[in-house]
């Protein structure tokens, strides 16, 4: 089961959140909330498995996202 962690206003936020999820060991999903805006604009859900949720949570905290 996979646990939104970080809500950014746009697919470029969330892209940058994502790459430094990623480059900490993390996995990550992407979900846009309105499919009929273009992907750079809007609401993007961030979301990681649950048992890593805690410590994607703490790793967002550390850089300041």
């Amino acid at each position: 089961m996979w646990t939104v962690i970080y809500m950014a206003h746009s697919m470029e936020i969330a892209e940058k959140v994502k790459d430094v999820l990623t480059k900490e060991g993390f996995l990550v999903k992407l979900k846009p909330l309105n499919k009929n805006l273009d992907n750079s604009e809007g609401y993007c859900e961030v979301m990681v498995p649950n048992s890593e949720a805690q410590d994607a949570q703490n790793t967002i905290i550390e850089y300041g996202l």
